[in-house]
């Protein structure tokens, strides 16, 4: 007796597993491209200073590169969960600064790192620093020499800069074999079930 495949069941599993294992191969060309930038900005804190960019490129962020700004004016301080440059915990402390002629959000810097969340006395001045990956502004400034009263915050190492591609594409490959695994079985059982009942017929 000729076993047929459920045709509508056996498309809807192909099409799943081929979108799985397309997404872990993109996640794979993601990798090599998250570990090219990585080695990019591995070797940017030995280039030379660049200008701060007014309007910074997301897709192009000059991450570990060294840079200054001109604070003009602070106008106003976030406090974030920080370390300082010998590891304690804390609160590392960014002022929003107005700059000359800045077209896009100005500049963040991170003047310094303390114990406590309390905003500084610092109204601005020129910061020598190296430029970090932010969460709202997609670069900041690290002081490399903190404002008064503050201490020198941790700079931006490459472990700040997530990269788990690899582990997302294993994932995909997982849940195709799984995916596949389960129908095979499902199959398998269905073709029991249809041997049995023309046995007993």
């Amino acid at each position: 007796m000729i076993r047929r495949l459920p045709i509508f069941g056996t498309i809807l599993v192909l099409i799943a597993v081929a979108i799985m294992t397309g997404l872990g191969v993109w996640q794979l060309q993601r990798a090599e491209w998250k570990n090219g930038l990585l080695e990019s900005y591995a070797a940017a804190s030995a280039l030379p200073a660049i200008a701060y960019p007014a309007v910074p490129d997301e897709d192009d962020a000059p991450y570990f590169r060294k840079s200054s700004v001109n604070c003009l004016e602070v106008i106003g301080w976030r406090s974030t969960s920080g370390r300082s440059a010998s590891g304690q915990s804390g609160w590392a402390h960014i002022a929003q600064c107005r700059t000359a002629g800045a077209e896009g959000p100005g500049a963040q810097i991170v003047a310094g790192w303390s114990t406590r969340p309390d905003n500084p006395d610092w109204a601005g001045g020129v910061v020598d620093g190296i430029i970090a990956p932010d969460s709202q502004y997609v670069i900041r400034l690290v002081a490399s020499e903190p404002v008064a009263g503050l201490q020198k915050s941790q700079p931006p190492a490459l472990e700040d800069i997530p990269n788990n591609h690899m582990s997302y594409a294993v994932q995909w490959f997982i849940f195709a074999a799984i995916a596949l695994v389960i129908f095979l079985l499902a199959l398998r059982g269905r073709n029991k079930g249809v041997a049995q009942s023309g046995n007993l017929s």
